[in-house]
């Protein structure tokens, strides 16, 4: 089994109620449910959700998971431009990472343009909106060789 972790950091809890013209209008939930559907494809990945508002949930939840995790999806939130301890525990994971955003952040203010993160993952998506999670997965799939369900 492949297990995959999706974090997500700061305010993502409140997604479809916040800035909908950068954010959009999909929850959260609305996100997991969609990519839990489109990990159908592949019949030996298992994903792992988890969302908190504070920094050191976030590092907690990743410790716990060092050594049984093979790939993760991060959406960080804010925590992305500013969280060192957030990027060492994800260097500590050690597994193959993809960072999503929803919106673009290189069209945005100038600190939300850099990302403490990026360095230590495969790529970024940003812009995308919740499809971002999808091509994620597809990438991690795909980097992985992973079989699909025929």
């Amino acid at each position: 089994m492949h297990r995959v972790l999706v974090l997500n950091g700061p305010n993502l809890d409140v997604l479809g109620q916040r800035r909908s013209e950068l954010y959009g209008t999909q929850t959260l939930a609305e996100i997991e449910t969609r990519l839990r559907e489109r990990a159908l494809q592949w019949p030996d990945v298992q994903l792992e959700f988890y969302q908190a508002n504070g920094e050191g949930e976030l590092i907690d939840w990743l410790h716990r998971h060092m050594g049984s995790a093979e790939a993760l999806i991060v959406n960080a939130g804010g925590l992305t431009h500013t969280s060192v301890s957030l990027r060492d525990a994800i260097e500590a994971l050690a597994v193959p990472t993809v960072e999503v955003h929803l919106s673009n952040i290189h069209g945005r203010e100038e600190f939300r343009q850099r990302s403490l993160l990026a360095p230590l993952c495969l790529g970024s998506i940003c812009g995308l909106g919740g499809f971002g999670y999808e091509a994620a997965l597809e990438a991690l799939a795909r980097r992985a060789e992973l079989p699909r369900r025929t």
